[in-house]
């Protein structure tokens, strides 16, 4: 990721001019008139891997904005009083319809394909408790697909978490099957 000055010209504690200095090779900004310093964190995104029993993924074609047309895992971001359990809970309902109790983290990754909003995602195993399989708010369609044969996806840190998702599967296919 290259470095570059941050993106905002005002303080948002008192409206000042943000000036950009360089600490520890890190861009940061400071206000001008009352010296907060203005830290440019990632926010947090969740989504939810959810298998069916042929061990196929649920995916969701996005509707809006640039990923339209693309598949994606069910996700969206945590608000700021959220706790991410209940976020990706709020999201997946309002995605897919499906109520859903949240299990074990599978894998955190920084997402730095949007250029305008650098994000932490926490992909979490997911297991439907209710609800019936309708899309809504970004999505407009839902299916499963086998994990070696993927649709066109809007995220690369999803093709990257797929491509772990498909390893981790085997593995415990073969284990599966090696046990006594």
């Amino acid at each position: 990721m290259g470095q570059q000055l941050p993106r905002f010209t005002f303080c948002p504690k008192c409206g000042g001019v943000l000036k950009g200095f360089w600490d520890s090779n890190i861009p940061r900004s400071a206000c001008v008139d009352c010296g907060y310093v203005f830290y440019e964190n990632p926010v947090v995104g969740v989504a939810g891997i959810v298998l069916n029993g042929e061990q196929q993924i649920l995916l969701g074609r996005r509707c809006r904005g640039q990923y339209s047309g693309y598949w994606c895992i069910p996700c969206g971001y945590v608000e700021y009083h959220e706790e991410v359990h209940e976020a990706l809970q709020r999201e997946f309902k309002e995605e897919t319809n499906l109520d859903i109790e949240v299990l074990n983290p599978f894998t955190a990754q920084s997402n730095f394909h949007d250029p305008d909003r650098h994000s932490v995602g926490i992909w979490f195993w997911a297991r439907i408790i209710d609800g019936s399989l309708s899309p809504g708010d970004d999505l407009d369609e839902l299916d499963y697909f086998d994990l070696d044969d993927l649709p066109d996806l809007a995220f690369p840190t999803d093709r990257k978490v797929l491509e772990m998702l498909h390893k981790y599967v085997a593995t415990e296919i073969i284990r599966w099957k090696a046990s006594p």
